[in-house]
This record gives C-alpha cells, structure tokens and sequence, in this order.
C-alpha cells in the first residue's frame, strides 16, 4: 500500500511514518517545514528501512496535489498538516483557519479527483469543549471549543461528515487525540517546534535539559484535586499504531467513523512536574503564572471505542512517555538543529 501522510516531517507524522513503514507501507511525505525538519524523514529512513518519497510544499497548493495523486500509486491519506498551538490560534485566527480548514479542503478536493477515498484525520479533543462529565466518549456532545484551534479542527470534521453523506464511496476516520507527547525510544525522533514548545512535556524537558530557565505552570486555581490543568497523556508510538489500526478497519468499510486515542486516566501538570523529577533524579525549576487565554481545566478519554473496533489500546504509561521524551532531549539538546 502506498500511503500520503501529509505534515509526514512533523512531530506525530513522523512518527506514523516510521509506524507505516516498519508496517511494510511505501509512504509519500508532503511537508513544508514550517514547523518541522526533513531530518526528521531521513531519521526515520535509517531507523526503520522502507520506501519513502519526500514533497517539500504546502498542502493548500492544488497542483502540488495533483501532480503527488498522479505521480504514485497512492491508496490512502493521512492528514496531518496543520498548526496545533492553542495560544497562537488566539493571537492568529485567521492563519489557522486558513490552513487548518483551506488544508483540508484541498486534499478532499485532490483525493476525490484522484479517486481516492480513504483518509484518516488527525482531529483533537478540544472539539468536546469544556465538559464537566469525564471520561469524554465519541458520542459526548460536542460544545464550543475554547480556541480557534479546535474549532479549525471541529470544523473540517463537519466537512468530512457532509462529504461521507454526499458521497458514499469516502471512508474516513477522525482520530480524537488528547495530549501526545513521548519519543520513539531510540532518541532519534522526537518533537522539535520552532520557537517555544506549546505544550506542557516538550517544554518541561527543554527545562530538564537546561535549554530553558523554568517551567510556567498557568493557573493553580482550576477546579482540580491540585489547582492545575489535568490532561490525558498518550505516547505518541502508541498514537502512531493507532493510525495503523484506523487505517486497517477502513479498508473492507465506508462511511464516517470517529475515535479517542488515549489511556483513560488524566494527570495533572503538577503530577508531571513530579514525574519529570522521579524520572531524572533532579527537581524542576517551575513558577505559577496566570491562566492562558483558551485552556480549559480537565480532559481525559473513554478510549474503549477504539480497543472494540479497532483491537488498539495504549500499552505506556506516563513514566514511559517522560523517559522516552527526555531521552530525545538530552540526545538532541537543541532539537533536530544541534
């Protein structure tokens, strides 16, 4: 099978992509390093073999597009090119509807004029909004997301299930991820945002590592056990075998399917602070700060939907993932870059 894994240089492409291709997948990569690095795909060649075939080039570029579906074999879409950083999505709105939304959209349009209908999207919990009820299942109504970031991503699930109604030859999966973080546990790939990591773990190991003077921990007045934000951490090689799994039920179905990739159990940032120092035998240098515009307090999955249809279920723990996160960063102090 031949497999376009669009953002196949990011964070959680590169990693599908070392999952695809240890599958035994040939995989087509179309990036275009906005935040990513093109040794990220030459890392994952020398770790896992396989055929890979790398376009530099944004996933908005309808001939791009066109010239990708028509020059390979392709059998299936992964999507995951995108911007993903909540407080920039307030700051820039209208950048991430652009190319969160505009992206999709054009990659439906290439695959239907290439007639290729199997597609897996790399959607977000954000979609559910602020819920109180926790676990968050698939059928848990979606709210208003606190960010334009998930209401890019709310949006092109709406698009999709509008298209698998309008035409039954689509067959797409819609993967909710709650909070990825790890590395693959060689320290060869791991996560490598330009500028300051977003996300809680990434920046936290930047501190580990002495890249960074401390850890800002925004907002200790949430209503939580501790006071701080509680998310739902999955390892992003267990992110990667679930894209496997999706891709794998799509193939004998059609039609709209959606499921939450993640463990079932939240922690707080507080309790990863914890895990970072039980890790590295060092305390973390951190503060309090003020709350950030569009967090929200808790989230943690019901992923049993996805371990009935798809047999996948997270295998690591939060020590594996901060284990397999600084080893990254202590190997690759400065990213792909150093």
């Amino acid at each position: 099978m031949t497999i376009l894994l669009t953002g196949g240089a990011g964070y959680i492409g590169s990693h599908v992509l070392f999952a695809c291709l240890a599958a035994g997948h040939e995989v087509v990569v179309l990036d275009d390093f906005s935040n990513s690095s093109p040794a990220a795909v030459s890392r994952v060649r020398e770790l896992a073999g396989g055929v890979v075939t790398l376009y530099r080039g944004d996933v908005r570029d309808g001939k791009l597009l066109a010239d990708i579906f028509a020059g390979h074999a392709i059998t299936a879409a992964m999507h995951f090119a995108g911007k993903k950083a909540v407080n920039e999505s307030v700051a820039d709105p209208l950048d991430y509807y652009g190319v969160n939304v505009g992206g999709g959209m054009s990659l439906m349009r290439a695959m239907a004029a290439a007639g290729v209908f199997r597609l897996v999207f790399s959607s977000t919990a954000s979609v559910y909004g602020e819920r109180v009820e926790m676990p968050l299942t698939e059928t848990s109504p979606l709210g208003e997301p606190a960010n334009p970031y998930g209401r890019s991503k709310m949006m092109v699930e709406r698009v999709l299930t509008d298209l698998c109604r309008a035409d039954p030859r689509w067959s797409v999966g819609v993967l909710r991820y709650f909070n990825p973080a790890g590395a693959h546990p060689s320290g060869r790939i791991g996560e490598d945002p330009l500028g300051p990591p977003s996300n809680l773990i990434p920046y936290a190991a930047q501190v580990a590592v002495g890249r960074r003077p401390q850890l800002l921990v925004f907002g200790n007045d949430y209503p939580t056990p501790d006071g701080t934000g509680v998310r739902d951490y999955i390892h992003v090689m267990d992110l990667a075998q679930g894209h496997l799994a999706a891709l794998g039920y799509l193939k004998e179905r059609t039609g709209h399917h959606v499921w939450n990739l993640g463990t079932g159990r939240g922690y707080s940032v507080l309790e990863v602070i914890r895990g970072i120092e039980r890790v590295t035998g060092q305390p973390l240098p951190w503060a309090v700060a003020p709350r950030r515009a569009g967090d929200i307090a808790q989230y943690w999955a019901d992923p049993s939907l996805a371990g009935k249809d798809l047999g996948w279920r997270a295998t690591r723990g939060l020590d594996d993932i901060l284990a397999d996160h600084l080893r990254w960063q202590q190997q690759n102090r400065e990213g792909y870059a150093g």
